[in-house]
């Protein structure tokens, strides 16, 4: 499993695509409602679809918390967590 053991009782472990991709969850803010469907294997936000798509006309990708050095390198080249989080072998590469 993704967990160290300390988890108990139901847990959502990734949620994707990320918000700092975009993904839906780019657009909760605190005490937005939430259903979650174990059973069924879903997440889904309680918001209009005329909430949803204002927020994500005012949505701004994050700028990036490190420009330079090491870990400015792994931004710009390691894949996402649903890839993995693998590094790519070059920027010009897709996966």
């Amino acid at each position: 499993g993704r967990f160290s053991g300390g988890t108990r009782g139901p847990c959502v472990g990734h949620v994707c695509p990320e918000a700092a991709q975009g993904g839906p969850i780019a657009l909760l803010i605190d005490d937005d409602e939430i259903l979650i469907d174990i059973p069924q294997r879903k997440l889904e936000v309680r918001l209009s679809k005329e909430e949803l798509a204002k927020r994500r006309k005012s949505w701004r990708k994050p700028s990036p918390k490190f420009k330079k050095g090491c870990l400015a390198r792994y931004m710009q080249l390691v894949s996402s967590a649903k890839e993995g989080a693998v590094l790519k072998a070059n920027l010009n590469e897709d996966n």
